[in-house]
């Protein structure tokens, strides 16, 4: 394994500054930084990375969020979700070449995002069109030097194996997010990063328990108290064929940064 890390959306702070502080509280020196406001906030977030490397932290990955995304239910991020929209692609594409510049030009070696509904039919007509906006988003990073992620959890791990072969990108991987796979009902997590293995190259440590309602969704808790074997999950990371950084996401509830310092303690008290 690598390092420790922590997505800098999950602590909500309002400058660069002011999230080196807070990760620091979390006893934390590296970050996954969302790219976007350093697009469409340059007078707080334009010299971000800059300012978190004076600060010691190292920034390990950006994340790209697409636009329109609506994750009020299951069926509208299903409409909505990644670069699935056809209403949507053009100001996706342009919002991938800004964030990619980014990255490239401060050496961030990696960025991820979620790609959107893959169809688990191969024939499904939508399949092939999804496939060519994959590798288009790919090849706009390839030319900056950063590789790039699909997040886990909105289709099943042999669906997204299919996937990344129809891809056949060598620029593009997996960042496996555990908690997803459970929230969407799309597998174990042990199961699928097992399956996806050779694609992964960074893991988000979250947690959920599973929807008692078909058609809804599962609920995030803190890492530890839900459903995923941390002890099984974490030696499936240990097998991986590389080293991965454990980067830890909290998108719900109230105490972010005590719940980021759980998860920085489960993981230190598991060997990682």
């Amino acid at each position: 394994m690598s390092r420790i890390a922590a997505c800098s959306w999950s602590l909500r702070t309002e400058s660069p500054d002011a999230l080196a502080d807070a990760l620091a509280r979390c006893g934390l020196s590296a970050v996954q930084l969302a790219l976007v406001p350093s697009v469409a906030e340059p007078a707080a977030w334009g010299r971000a990375i800059e300012r978190l490397r004076a600060r010691g932290i190292d920034v390990v990955s950006g994340m790209l969020a697409t636009v329109g995304e609506d994750y009020s239910t299951l069926q509208s991020i299903e409409r909505t979700g990644g670069i699935r929209p056809t209403e949507t692609w053009d100001r996706n594409q342009e919002l991938a070449r800004a964030v990619a510049a980014v990255a490239g030009a401060a050496g961030v070696p990696l960025v991820t995002f979620h790609a959107g509904f893959l169809p688990h039919d191969r024939a499904h007509p939508e399949r092939r069109v999804l496939v060519g906006r994959l590798r288009a988003v790919a090849d706009i990073f390839a030319a900056r030097g950063v590789r790039v992620a699909f997040e886990t959890g909105q289709e099943r791990a042999d669906t997204l194996v299919e996937a990344l072969a129809d891809i056949a990108h060598p620029n593009v991987g997996v960042n496996f997010d555990p908690a997803n796979m459970i929230l969407y009902g799309m597998g174990d997590p042990v199961a699928a990063i097992r399956t996806l293995a050779p694609h992964v190259v960074q893991v988000h440590v979250k947690d959920a328990v599973p929807t008692a309602v078909p058609g809804a969704w599962g609920r995030e808790v803190v890492a530890g108290t839900g459903a995923v074997d941390w002890t099984a999950f974490l030696a499936a990371v240990r097998a991986l064929p590389r080293a991965v950084d454990l980067v830890i996401e909290r998108e719900a509830g109230p105490t972010r940064e005590a719940d980021i310092q759980a998860a920085v303690a489960l993981l230190r008290a598991l060997g990682a």
